[in-house]
C-alpha cells in the first residue's frame, strides 16, 4: 500500500465548515480560473488570427505568381504559364489549388456619386468555397460563354452608393482613351478588412482581357492555395523552381507584412500574459500548501514522533497538493470549453466590425494548445509544490505536538 497517498487521501477531504475546506476551495479555484483564462485567451487569439488570415487568403491565396515588371500600379503585365510548367505545378505536393486573376483600376458611378474601385477579374475555378462565408446578400457571379457583366461589391461600397442586388452601374476604366462597362450587382460581400472592402470589386476576368486586348490564355497572375500554410516557405521554393526566369512569386505574409507582424505581436503578448497567470497560480498554490502544513503541524509532529521520515511526510502533502491541482484542472477545462462552446455556436459576445474586423468574438478549437496548457500547468504547479514541503524538515516533534 502507498502509505503517503493513503494518508493524503484521508486528509484531503475536510469537513464542509472547516478552515481547510475553505483553503482547498481557494486552491482549486485559483488553478481553475488560471487555466480557464489561459485556454480562453488562446481560443480567442487563435480564432482572431485564423479569421483575419482566412479573409486575406480568400482574396490573395497563399502565394501569388506574377511576371517581372517595373510597373508599380494595380495592373499587372500579362502572364502565361505554358502547359508543361502548369502540369508540374499541379503535381506539386504542397499545392492544393491554383486560380487565375487580373486587376484593373477604375471608377463606378451612380446618380452622381463616384467611387474608386479595383476590378478583380476571376475565372470559374475561383475558390468560392472559401469566399462563401463572406457573402452578405445575393450570390456569386455567374460565368457564360461570353463575357459576364455580373459583379460583386462590398457592403461598404453598396452603402456608400446606395446599391442593391440587381442594380446596374457604369464602371469607368482610366485608359487612353477611357473605356466604360455597364455591370450588374450580383452579390454583396463583407470581410471587415478595409484593404478589400474599400475598393475590391469582383467580376469576370474576360472584362479585363477585353479592356487590355489580351489573349484568351493571358492573365494578370495566379493565386496558389497550399494544403498546409505552415509549409509556405518550402512551397515557395518548390514553386519558384518550376517557373521560367521571367516569373516570380510573392508570399501573402510578405505582401501583407504589417498585418502578419501585428498578428505575431499579439501572440507574443498573450504568451507573456500566460506566464504571468502561471506565476500567480503557482504562488497561490505555494501559499495554500504552506497554510495546510501550518494547520497540520501537530499531525506532522505526531508522525515524526512515531518514526515517520521527512520524505514520507513531504510526499503526503505533495500528493495532497497534486490532487488539488487535478481538481482545479478539471474545473478549469469545464469553464473554458463551456464558454468557448457557447461563444462559437451562439455568438454571445458581439464585436464592432469597424474596429475589430469581425462581428463577434471568434473561437479556434486547437486541441494541441489545450493539452499543452493542461500539461504545462500541471507540471509547473506540481514542481513548485516542492518548495513549501521543505519546511517540514525544520519542524521538531516536541515543538510541533505542543503547537497550537
Amino acid at each position: 500500500m502507498n502509505l503517503p497517498y493513503f494518508i493524503a487521501k484521508r486528509i484531503s477531504d475536510p469537513g464542509d465548515n472547516s478552515f481547510s475546506a475553505v483553503i482547498h476551495k481557494i486552491a482549486i479555484a485559483s488553478v481553475a480560473l488560471g487555466l480557464a483564462i489561459m485556454m480562453i485567451a488562446f481560443f480567442v487569439l487563435g480564432g482572431f488570427q485564423e479569421n483575419i488570415k482566412d479573409k486575406i487568403f480568400s482574396f490573395s491565396g497563399h502565394i501569388q505568381i506574377k511576371k517581372f515588371s517595373l510597373n508599380n500600379s494595380y495592373e499587372e503585365e500579362p502572364i502565361v504559364i505554358d502547359a508543361d510548367r502548369m502540369a508540374a505545378l499541379l503535381e506539386d505536393p504542397y499545392l492544393d489549388h491554383i486560380q487565375e486573376y487580373a486587376h484593373k483600376p477604375g471608377l463606378i458611378s451612380k446618380e452622381g456619386e463616384v467611387y474608386g474601385v479595383i476590378f478583380k477579374g476571376v475565372t470559374p475555378n475561383f475558390n468560392k468555397s472559401l469566399f462563401d462565408k463572406y457573402m452578405v446578400e445575393g450570390e456569386f457571379i455567374s460565368f457564360n460563354d461570353s463575357t459576364s457583366t455580373d459583379v460583386m461589391v462590398s457592403s461598404k461600397m453598396a452603402k456608400n452608393l446606395g446599391l442593391k442586388i440587381g442594380d446596374k452601374v457604369i464602371n469607368y476604366f482610366i485608359m487612353d482613351p477611357p473605356k466604360t462597362r455597364r455591370v450588374t450587382v450580383k452579390g454583396i460581400y463583407s470581410t471587415g478588412l478595409d484593404t478589400f472592402d474599400d475598393q475590391m470589386m469582383i467580376g469576370d476576368i474576360n472584362v479585363v482581357r477585353s479592356l487590355n486586348s489580351w489573349k484568351d490564355d493571358q492573365v494578370g497572375g495566379y493565386e496558389v492555395y497550399l494544403k498546409n500554410i505552415d509549409d509556405i516557405a518550402a512551397a515557395d521554393d518548390s514553386i519558384i523552381g518550376k517557373l521560367s526566369i521571367e516569373h516570380y512569386t510573392e508570399r501573402v505574409d510578405d505582401k501583407f507584412v504589417q498585418i502578419f507582424d501585428w498578428l505575431n505581436l499579439l501572440s507574443k503578448n498573450v504568451s507573456i500574459f500566460i506566464w504571468l497567470i502561471l506565476l500567480v497560480a503557482s504562488f497561490n498554490m505555494v501559499s495554500v500548501l504552506f497554510i495546510l502544513i501550518m494547520e497540520r503541524t501537530q499531525m506532522i509532529g505526531t508522525f515524526k514522533a512515531l518514526g515517520a521520515s521527512n520524505s514520507l511526510i513531504r510526499r503526503i502533502f505533495s500528493y495532497n497538493g497534486f490532487r488539488l491541482v487535478l481538481k482545479g484542472l478539471l474545473v478549469g477545462n469545464a469553464i473554458a470549453i463551456g464558454f468557448a462552446f457557447l461563444q462559437d455556436f451562439f455568438h454571445i459576445i458581439p464585436l464592432d466590425a469597424a474596429n475589430y474586423y469581425m462581428e463577434y468574438v471568434p473561437i479556434d478549437w486547437d486541441w494541441s494548445v489545450t493539452i499543452g496548457l493542461n500539461l504545462l500547468t500541471l507540471i509547473l504547479v506540481s514542481l513548485v509544490l516542492i518548495i513549501p514541503t521543505a519546511i517540514i524538515a525544520r519542524i521538531k516533534p516536541v515543538t510541533a505536538i505542543r503547537f497550537d
